[in-house]
This record gives C-alpha cells, sequence and structure tokens, in this order.
C-alpha cells in the first residue's frame, strides 16, 4: 500500500539529506527549534505562514506544498475555519484558484460552513480579487441553492458583477440568471442591482427589459424616499448608506432610462417628456455636497439632452448650440458621455445627410482617446461605453465612405468592427461587414490586407472557441 506523502516527510527528508539540525533549520525559516522539531515531529499542525516559511527555506517555489497542505491540514482534519481562511487569502495572493476550488469542493457538503465562507468571499472580492471571490460565491450559491436566502441572492449578485465583461452574449446569460435573484436581496441593495441590470441590458439594447427595469427601480426607490422623509429618527437613515448614489438618484435615474428606450424606439417627444421630468429637482430635500453634485449632474445632462431629442427629431436649428455644449464639457477629461455625445451628432448627421466634417475634425482627440478608456467598476463606464463608442465608429465610417472619403471611412469602420467583435455582438459585427462588402472596390490594398488578416483572426478565434469538423478523420 502506498503510503501517502505529507509536508512533515518531505521536510524530515530535506534536513537529512542536507544534514541540517532543527536549529541550523529553524533560523534560516525564521522559526524556532522547538516548533521546527514539533512540525517534523507531527505534534503540532502547520499554519500557512509556517508552510510558506518553510518552503521558502528548502528554497522551493511559492506554493510548492499546498495541494500536500490541503491533503494533510484540510482534508485530514476536521475544518478549522481560522486556518482555512488564511490558506484562502494566501491562495488568492499567489493565484493559485485551483487550490481554492479544491477548498471550497472539500467543505461545502457542510452547510454550517457557508456563512464564514460567504465573509471570506467577501473580504477578497473587497480587495479586488474578484477570481478567487467567484469560486466562492459559486460554492456558497450552489450550497444554498435551496435556501431561498438573502446571502444566495447578494452571492449571485456578486457572482453577476465579476462575469459581466466584453462579451455580450455571456453578459445577456448572466444578467437573466440574477435577474430573478434581485427580489430575494434587501430593499436598498436592490436599487443598486436594478441600476446595473439596467446598465448591462442597455449596452445589449434591450430595450423593452431596460423600460422594465427602469420602471422597477423608480417604483422602489420612490417608496425608500418617502419613507426616509417620513421617518424621523436617525437610525432610519442608516440603511441608505449602503447605496452607491444619493436615494433620490434612482428616481432621475430611471426617467433617464426611460428616455433612452424612447430615443431607441425614435419616439423623441416622449424622451424629452422624461428629461423635461429629471431636469426639474425641486422637490428634492437632500442640500449636501453630494447631493448637489448629483442635482447639477442632471441638469447638464438635460440640457443635452433636448438638444439630442430635437435634433433627431428633425430640428436642425439646435445643432451649433449642441455643438457648443459638448466643447463645454470636453474640458472634462472624466467625462463619461462625451462617447454619446459625439454619437449623437453622427446620428443626425447621417439621418438628415448633414455636413460635419469641420465637427468631427473639432473632436478629433477625443475620438481618438475613446478606445484607451481606463478600467471601471462602474457598470455604466465598463458596459454603455465600450458600445456607444463601436456604434460611433460604425456611424463616423458611414459617414466617411458615403462621402468619398475612404481612406478614413476604412479606418473607423475596422475600429467597429474590432469593437464589435470584442464584444461578441454578432448583430452589429454583420452591419460592419456589409458595409465593408458595399464599399470594398474603394479599399486600399493596405486596407484589405488588414481586413483578411482580422477575418483569418476572427475565424480563428471562432474555430478555438466552440471547435471545428475534422474533414481528415
Amino acid at each position: 500500500m502506498k503510503i501517502a506523502p505529507t509536508i512533515r516527510a518531505e521536510l524530515d527528508r530535506y534536513l537529512q539529506q542536507e544534514g541540517l539540525t532543527f536549529s541550523q533549520f529553524g533560523q534560516i525559516a525564521g522559526m524556532n527549534r522547538g516548533m521546527v522539531s514539533a512540525l517534523v515531529t507531527g505534534n503540532k499542525s502547520m499554519s500557512v505562514n509556517q508552510c510558506d516559511r518553510i518552503t521558502e527555506a528548502m528554497g522551493l517555489p511559492e506554493g510548492y506544498f499546498y495541494d500536500l497542505f490541503i491533503e494533510n491540514y484540510i482534508i485530514d482534519h476536521p475544518p478549522n475555519m481560522r486556518r482555512i481562511e488564511r490558506f484562502l487569502y494566501r491562495c488568492a495572493e499567489l493565484d493559485r484558484l485551483d487550490a481554492i476550488r479544491r477548498v471550497v469542493g472539500v467543505i461545502m457538503d457542510n452547510l454550517l460552513y457557508s456563512p464564514k465562507l460567504f465573509e471570506i468571499a467577501e473580504g477578497l472580492f473587497a480587495q479586488g480579487r474578484n477570481e478567487a471571490a467567484l469560486i466562492l460565491y459559486e460554492g456558497v450559491a450552489e450550497a444554498e441553492r435551496y435556501q431561498h436566502s438573502e446571502r444566495l441572492a447578494v452571492c449571485q449578485y456578486r457572482i453577476f458583477t465579476i462575469q459581466v465583461g466584453d462579451d455580450q452574449s455571456r453578459n445577456l446569460s448572466a444578467a437573466t440568471i440574477f435577474e430573478v435573484f434581485v427580489e430575494r436581496l434587501n430593499e436598498i441593495d436592490q436599487l443598486d442591482a436594478l441600476k446595473d441590470l439596467a446598465n448591462v441590458y442597455r449596452s445589449l439594447r434591450k430595450w423593452d427589459k431596460v423600460d422594465e427595469v427602469a420602471r422597477k427601480m423608480r417604483a422602489k426607490a420612490e417608496i425608500q424616499y418617502s419613507m426616509k422623509h417620513q421617518q424621523k429618527k436617525r437610525e432610519c437613515d442608516e440603511p441608505a448608506k449602503s447605496l452607491t448614489r444619493p436615494l433620490f438618484v434612482y428616481i432621475t435615474y430611471a426617467d433617464l432610462l426611460c428616455a433612452s428606450v424612447c430615443e431607441a424606439k425614435g419616439d423623441y417627444q416622449q424622451a424629452l417628456q422624461y428629461t423635461y421630468a429629471y431636469a426639474n429637482l425641486d422637490w428634492v430635500r437632500e442640500t449636501d455636497d453630494d447631493a448637489l453634485h448629483w442635482i447639477n449632474l442632471y441638469k447638464d445632462w438635460a440640457e443635452g439632452n433636448t438638444y439630442v431629442y430635437k435634433l433627431l427629431s428633425g430640428d436642425i436649428s439646435v445643432l451649433n448650440d449642441y455643438v457648443e455644449y459638448i466643447a463645454a464639457s470636453s474640458t472634462n477629461k472624466a467625462d463619461k458621455e462625451m462617447v454619446t455625445k459625439l454619437l449623437n451628432v453622427m446620428l443626425a448627421a447621417n439621418q438628415y445627410q448633414l455636413d460635419v466634417g469641420h465637427i468631427i475634425k473639432r473632436f478629433e482627440m477625443q475620438i481618438n482617446s475613446f478606445s484607451k478608456q481606463p478600467e471601471s467598476s462602474d457598470m455604466y463606464t465598463q458596459q454603455v461605453v465600450p458600445e456607444q463608442f463601436a456604434r460611433l465608429s460604425y456611424e463616423l465610417a458611414y459617414y466617411h465612405l458615403h462621402r468619398g472619403i475612404y481612406d478614413d471611412g476604412f479606418k473607423y469602420l475596422m475600429y467597429s468592427l474590432v469593437s464589435y467583435h470584442t464584444l461578441n455582438s454578432e448583430t452589429y459585427f454583420i452591419n460592419c461587414m456589409g458595409l465593408f462588402e458595399h464599399f470594398r472596390t474603394h479599399a486600399a490594398p493596405e486596407t484589405m490586407g488588414k481586413f483578411s488578416k482580422f477575418i483569418e483572426k476572427v475565424w480563428l478565434d471562432n474555430v478555438e472557441k466552440n471547435g471545428s469538423f475534422d474533414y481528415r478523420s
């Protein structure tokens, strides 16, 4: 019968091989002689910190003994959550996701460990160690799938937040799975959950879902806002501190989302009515700096969107005023709406055959910077802005190609193709392909070469992702 290896046996073998005493090894590892002796003889359980010191003293890579540590001190012992917690944090630091997955698999058969594992996941999530936290959240969610608990709902919210990324088909799946858990969150957390869901659906252009989620968010936010100002006790205001925005913002943001739904459906008059609603914030009772910041933001957005809806409905007279409005806001490098503002100009230009070459030239620097947006945890910046950039690139390509400015047209079209491939948006990727084919005869040899190489890369990525028939077999 083969005896399973242990860290203790490996250490003992190393000491004999190197001719080291417990004292000598202890000096190398920063441990006293008694501790080394206890570890070698098996009289004491080992902590992950001691495991790391032994590993380093033996000249081995970090985490070398972690598989044995799981065998020797987690599987073979009654679960010690203090030891497990420290081990999981250390595995996260070293990106040892395999070890984390194994530990979760071992201990999650017992629901008693679920609360502590959830607490550890929250700690990792707060540190930005999302991949490690995801494994723990998934473990807890699987173990509690029949519990209908708030903790299960929070796990699903975190899983949704972590999984949402560049791939729009995966984002749709994540949003669909999470949406059924929103009602199980506490009333305050539901507001941010609905906001994040709405932004993902908005990036996917699922306008019926955006409208549905926005209306739910507005109704819930109005109830919470009314309760907040009806109750005068200080403790009644405490829960709102967990929100990422002032409570009234969830009401106004719902109106903004509904306006965007109307815009997408071409109902610009109704979009204006929603815009006038979030422009009038006289009902807001808060007067602190944060509240005033958001009030000013909504007034600014309302001014810009009033221009937009008039412009898109055919009132070309507001174009110059809108451009000056954009120019005034372009000094703010953190303006996340700049992509959308310029997209609105191009949508109007292509719809009404307007000459906006001078406007494109004026904002050329900003347009070129959109592909280099910094990473953000904000769902709007993470999801909506990249989709808007892809659309802006397409509209710029359409504008230039139809005016015979082929070099710029194909440049922007390649931007859009790459963006929609990254987003895994099949419908809009096909639109880009169609536009390219329509103007193919005007493409320079260099452009054709870039296009061919890109399409080959897309094909190879697809084969790698989805597999392919091997006709030789």
